[in-house]
């Protein structure tokens, strides 16, 4: 059943019953397996996303992952994740997002939690071998993404240019800001010089949802965003106060998990809950975690002294910072199939596509390449890493391990 060609009334028990079994297990092992080897960032994780379910798994094709891709652009958060929860939800429901959201993002929550109590603390992980090794295989993975993502959606001059275009511009002023401003004049100048040609490529995603559902969905977020810092200053409560400040900096931020430093700096730090030194102790020992960036949000609720105990802290600032991305998601995908299948609304994605490969690849220099190489023995396993995920067609996961080995070999 396609939840955009349903009834606008279609009855909420269409997505309350959970899925089968094996539909909400498939998902969670799928993405457990992620969060467990996708290292690299945001935009490392969208090629993981593409090799696993558009390649190999075949849940979706190209153009239906690129338009999901191009969505989640468009919404605050962190983008990788939210494809990932918009996986689950093709695939299993809304019981697939919480699945995609569970596997995804746990294993470095935990992680960083207990480096935050001190368990993992094993001193300075900035020159580690396999640690390198793991920066160098992320180059390898998006440089495959770009490449992949450029075949399909950029086939002609006129796309090309305006990938080009879009790399320059975000490379020449590199914000937040400037990323979302590139999708939008890149849609603008798709609608406007791109006309679409034939029927939208591609079957529609399998989405169950009913629009009055994602209608409630958007209804939420807003309202949490306007009356959190309300019940906040008049109810009170070290519980209000963190699920405010992380649900906040879940919803106003653009750009992925980088650009949330200084949302939850200045959250955490001047009102006493995170010194300093302990919040960049944080930051550095998430870069050695795989998964997303957003999970510094646990480490942060367990290090925080807000008189909470620290793992229900930990707990409630991971779901506060993930749950506006939910409801974002969820709100706007049961009418995405009927949108994206208007002509307009194809010409705009045939341009959003081409500016998000543009940006694909500005962020392939930097911040991935310009992190991870540094020398001409990291270059080499650059493109022996490449040479195994593009022409060995070996697994995504089994070449992370093999250049984290080589990393602690090697570097």
């Amino acid at each position: 059943m396609n939840g955009l060609h349903s009834s606008p009334d279609a009855p909420a028990q269409v997505v309350s019953t959970p899925p089968s079994g094996h539909r909400f297990l498939e998902v969670l092992l799928a993405f457990t397996r992620l969060g467990l080897t996708s290292f690299g960032g945001p935009v490392a994780h969208l090629g993981y996303f593409r090799e696993e379910f558009v390649n190999r798994r075949r849940w979706l094709d190209e153009h239906n992952y690129a338009d999901l891709v191009a969505l989640c652009q468009f919404l605050p958060g962190p983008a990788s994740s939210q494809v990932g929860m918009a996986l689950g939800i093709s695939r299993a429901g809304l019981w697939g997002a919480l699945a995609a959201w569970l596997g995804f993002t746990l294993p470095s929550a935990l992680i960083l939690v207990l480096f935050a109590l001190g368990v993992a603390a094993v001193g300075d992980l900035g020159d580690a071998g396999w640690l390198r090794g793991l920066k160098v295989v992320a180059v390898a993975v998006v440089a495959q993404a770009v490449l992949g993502m450029a075949r399909n959606l950029t086939p002609d001059r006129s796309r090309a240019a305006l990938a080009l275009g879009a790399a320059i511009a975000v490379l020449l002023v590199p914000s937040a800001f400037i990323q979302v401003l590139v999708i939008l004049v890149a849609g603008l100048v798709g609608w406007r010089f791109l006309p679409a040609i034939g029927p939208v490529t591609g079957a529609d995603l399998p989405l169950a949802l009913p629009r009055r559902l994602g209608a409630a969905f958007l209804t939420v977020f807003g309202l949490l965003l306007v009356g959190l810092p309300f019940l906040r200053e008049t109810v009170g409560g070290p519980v209000l106060s963190v699920f405010d400040s992380f649900y906040r900096a879940g919803s106003l931020v653009f750009g992925g998990g980088h650009v949330v430093l200084p949302l939850l700096e200045a959250e955490v730090v001047p009102p006493g809950w995170v010194t300093h030194d302990a919040f960049l102790a944080g930051y550095g020992a998430t870069q050695a975690v795989p998964g997303p960036l957003f999970t510094f949000s646990a480490y942060l609720g367990a290090v925080s002294q807000v008189g909470l105990n620290r793992f229900v802290a930990a707990a409630l600032a991971l779901v506060a910072i993930f749950l506006p991305s939910f409801l974002l998601v969820a709100g706007a995908l049961p009418f995405w199939n009927a949108l994206r299948a208007r002509p307009a609304v194809q010409s705009a994605l045939r341009g959003v596509n081409a500016g998000v490969v543009g940006i694909l690849l500005a962020a392939l220099y930097t911040p991935v390449f310009t992190a991870a190489v540094a020398s001409p023995l990291d270059f080499a396993l650059v493109l022996a890493a490449f040479a195994l995920l593009e022409y060995a067609k070996l697994p995504p996961w089994l070449v992370v391990a093999l250049s984290a080995l080589a990393g602690g070999l090697l570097l």
